[in-house]
């Protein structure tokens, strides 16, 4: 059986928790801290949250766990079966990664655990992800789903990442991120409504 390593409060291992479900694979939840102690770094080497164990072997990464899961049981893709289609999935899946939650985390010290971040570096995040949001509009298919008829690996990017950056946002620039953005918001009403994440939101 897989054991999923972590803690509930992580976007990303409420996100993988969801794609276990949503694959209908059996797992075990592990209570682990993202610390930086031995046996933490033996499953994720920077610590970080999610990690698995199979057989005792590990990974860490929710992409990387992605494709494992994905390869494990085919049936049930998170993919298109088009290969360009299945790249533009990746492709929304990086913009969403790398233009707006990397951008808005910049600031996670200070919107959740109680730190300080420069005045410069709240100017800096504010513009970027003004940007990131632009291109993740952009790419975005909502048709109904984030990369197009099909619930994808993208939706569930969509729907953990833009969680944890409409909070961030809030906090940091009292905004609503996504007001100007309807079909997103939209969408992340809709997958709002999907057993696998009210199972995740349930046991959280």
């Amino acid at each position: 059986m897989i054991k999923l390593y972590g803690l509930k409060m992580s976007n990303y291992y409420s996100l993988t928790k969801a794609l276990l479900i949503e694959k209908g694979l059996e797992f075990e939840e592990v209570k682990a801290p993202p610390t930086q102690k031995e046996d933490n770094l033996a499953r994720s080497p920077m610590g970080k949250m999610p990690s698995i164990e199979v057989d005792g072997q590990y990974m860490s990464e929710s992409l990387a766990i992605a494709l494992y899961l994905e390869k494990l049981n085919p049936e049930n893709s998170m993919f298109p079966a088009d290969p360009f289609q299945a790249g533009k999935v990746m492709e929304l899946i990086c913009h969403i990664k790398l233009d707006t939650e990397l951008v808005a985390r910049r600031c996670i010290a200070e919107a959740f655990f109680g730190g300080k971040v420069s005045d410069e570096t709240k100017e800096s995040t504010d513009k970027d992800l003004q940007r990131g949001m632009q291109a993740v509009d952009q790419l975005m298919v909502c048709a109904p789903y984030a990369a197009g008829d099909t619930f994808t690996l993208a939706d569930l990017y969509t729907f953990y990442s833009f969680g944890f950056i409409s909070g961030t946002a809030q906090k940091m620039f009292d905004k609503d991120i996504l007001a100007d953005y309807p079909k997103i918001q939209e969408l992340m009403s809709k997958l709002a409504e999907r057993p696998a994440m009210q199972r995740v939101a349930a046991e959280q």
